[in-house]
């Protein structure tokens, strides 16, 4: 772990960030630093609404003008707490709509196993709706870039035939993701065994596929 104190000798040496910087890069480490002061004060039991600026960058050896030069608030720093915790998921194929969709829910499946990230997942999301603008701001910039690419297979499999043409997207939608979404957030104590993600999707399949 990088000794309190480093980051901001780091930072000093990258320089601010924006036009002041004049084009020298900030500190990664820094970043990373006061990222995972965040996520460390959360997994003591810190709530989103006790966190401040001032407590994350004395966590994280820095002071409170390194982080607003990265943040201009709270919220900008955790949207970007959460996204750590995200991880890049792969790109469905494209050959057969059935398979992306097991790609993508398959994804989800692994998400809900990885404990640590589930686990301050669920703490965190237990408290987003008291803060409305954070939670607008992960819906937008996280969620629904899933989303969409959950809604592009669906439609290629409206377009391919394999769908019905008179599903509602954004229902079928749910009806994918939402058992898997159930386990691994609501009931965590619910298995998420492998084959899963083929159950749900050939059973939702079963239902809405195109019949000659």
């Amino acid at each position: 772990m990088t000794a309190p104190g480093a980051e901001a000798r780091a930072d000093a040496a990258s320089g601010p960030a924006g036009p002041s910087a004049r084009g020298r890069p900030r500190s990664a480490a820094t970043d990373a630093a006061i990222i995972e002061a965040a996520l460390r004060l959360l997994e003591e039991g810190a709530s989103v609404g006790a966190l401040s600026i001032e407590g994350i960058a004395r966590a994280a050896g820095v002071g409170k003008a390194t982080v607003y030069r990265r943040w201009p608030g709270k919220d900008a720093l955790m949207l970007d707490v959460l996204r750590s915790l995200e991880e890049t998921g792969p790109r469905p194929a494209g050959v057969s709509v059935r398979d992306d969709l097991v790609t993508i829910l398959e994804f989800m499946r692994r998400r809900g196993l990885a404990k640590r990230n589930s686990a301050l997942m669920r703490s965190i999301l237990g408290q987003m709706h008291a803060h409305r603008e954070l939670w607008r701001a992960y819906d937008e910039n996280v969620i629904e870039v899933r989303r969409e690419l959950l809604r592009s297979v669906l439609r290629r499999g409206v377009a391919s035939g394999e769908i019905r043409a008179d599903t509602d997207p954004e229902l079928l939608a749910d009806l994918f993701t939402g058992p898997m979404l159930s386990r691994a957030i609501l009931h965590e104590w619910r298995e998420l065994p492998e084959g899963l993600a083929e159950r749900i999707v050939d059973t939702v399949l079963e239902g809405v596929s195109a019949r000659g």
